[in-house]
This record gives structure tokens, C-alpha cells and sequence, in this order.
């Protein structure tokens, strides 16, 4: 218990007195997976729009994809991105593996499955006949996309929600295309890993304290536009 509190004290030191290394982790962390679900949020709800919204021979197992790719395993993504920008790989010539740019790649691998099985049901839930009261009044085939989603905007909320907590949180993918580089490819979850292995318990709580409070400050503030949203 002594150490859970001496970690909660040691993360309020860091927060207070603004340490640097902290700081850039914590900024770093918040761009890679702010980037990685905004993203995520344009193919997503672009995709799982248009998967709703048509009718083609195999949508089912589409569907099927979908739905198992918002499970799929930060790991098993960190181990295809990897092989994919190993120097040998595909995608070696961009040689951007071991860098942010490769986390943020790897975290919308696993976020737009999320955010796609997500609008992919809020829009199959809407009332049937909306879409062809909307074209009946003349609306283009934009214009009646755009309608729909802002009908859906409170599920399409969640689902950027669940994208952002999908990767903030993850640990598995983060460190394998990133290297956890001092300075240049640290983030939160990938430095709690570390300290903890180093025994440094009170630096991996404060670490996970830090963690904590971001995720809570920008779900609070998501959460804030979507009730506000609310219909009454």
C-alpha cells in the first residue's frame, strides 16, 4: 500500500514540477494516439458508412472482418507492422520503423476496426426508411452520407472514444515498431513496461497515474461534446 501511495505522490511530483523527460513522453504519447485515432476516425466512419449503406455479394464476411478486427491483438499487429518496415520488408525503403511514425501507423491498424465495427452498427441501426426520406427530398449521395452521420453522431462519438482508449493503452504494438528510444519513440504505456522490468515500481505508478489522468481528461472532453449532443 506504502508504494502505491508513494507512487501516486511521485507522479503529482512530476505533473507539478513539470519534468521534462515526463512531459515529452506524456506529449509524444498524446500525439502518436491523438494521430493515430483521428485517422482512424476518417477511414473508419468512411468505411463502416459505406459498408452499411450497400449491398454487394460478400458483405457478410466483410462484416465478419470487420468485427474481428476490433479484436485484434496489439502484438500480432506490432509483428506484421514490423515485418512489413523491416529493411527486407515491403515497405523497408520508407525507413520509418523504430520511429513515432511507425507507432502511430501500428495504433490506426488497430483503431479504425474499432471505430469501423462501431459505425458500421450505429448506421444499420438507424431507421429504416430515413435514408429514403432524405433522398426523396433530393439530397445528393453526400449530402445523404453527411445526414445519416450526423443522425449517428453520439454512437460515431463512442466510437472515436473506443478508438482513443484502444491505443493510449496499448503496449504490445508500441514497443515492438517503436523501440521505446529515449527521447524519440517513449510513450507512457512502453515506459511503464520498462521501469516495472527495472523494479522502479514508484516511476511505473507515477507513469500509470499520468496515463490515467490523459485518458480520463480526453474521454471527459469527448464526453462533454457528446452529451451536449444528446437529442432531448
Amino acid at each position: 500500500m506504502d508504494l502505491i501511495v508513494e507512487g501516486i505522490k511521485k507522479a503529482f511530483s512530476l505533473i507539478f514540477t513539470l519534468d521534462a523527460e515526463v512531459l515529452g513522453i506524456t506529449l509524444l504519447s498524446l500525439t502518436v494516439s491523438g494521430l493515430a485515432t483521428l485517422i482512424s476516425m476518417f477511414l473508419g466512419i468512411s468505411v463502416g458508412t459505406a459498408v452499411a449503406l450497400s449491398r454487394f455479394p460478400g458483405r457478410r464476411i466483410v462484416v465478419s472482418l470487420i468485427n474481428t478486427g476490433m479484436g485484434l491483438p496489439p502484438v500480432v499487429v506490432g509483428l506484421f507492422v514490423t515485418i512489413f518496415l523491416w529493411r527486407s520488408g515491403p515497405l523497408g525503403f520508407l525507413e520509418i520503423l523504430y520511429t513515432p511514425t511507425a507507432i502511430i501507423l501500428a495504433q490506426t491498424v488497430i483503431a479504425a476496426p474499432i471505430v469501423t465495427g462501431i459505425t458500421l452498427a450505429a448506421i444499420q441501426h438507424l431507421p429504416a426508411n430515413l435514408r429514403l426520406q432524405i433522398l426523396a427530398l433530393g439530397a445528393t449521395r453526400v449530402q445523404t452520407v453527411w445526414l445519416l452521420a450526423k443522425e449517428a453522431r453520439l454512437p460515431l462519438l463512442a466510437a472515436v472514444m473506443a478508438g482513443f482508449g484502444g491505443v493510449i493503452s496499448e503496449v504490445g504494438a508500441s514497443i515492438m515498431v517503436g523501440g521505446n528510444i529515449k527521447g524519440y519513440s517513449r510513450v507512457l504505456t512502453t515506459a511503464t513496461v520498462m521501469e516495472t522490468g527495472r523494479g522502479n515500481f514508484d516511476i511505473a505508478i507515477a507513469l500509470s497515474v499520468i496515463l490515467m489522468l490523459l485518458v480520463f481528461l480526453v474521454n471527459a472532453v469527448l464526453t462533454q461534446i457528446q452529451q451536449r449532443e444528446r437529442p432531448r
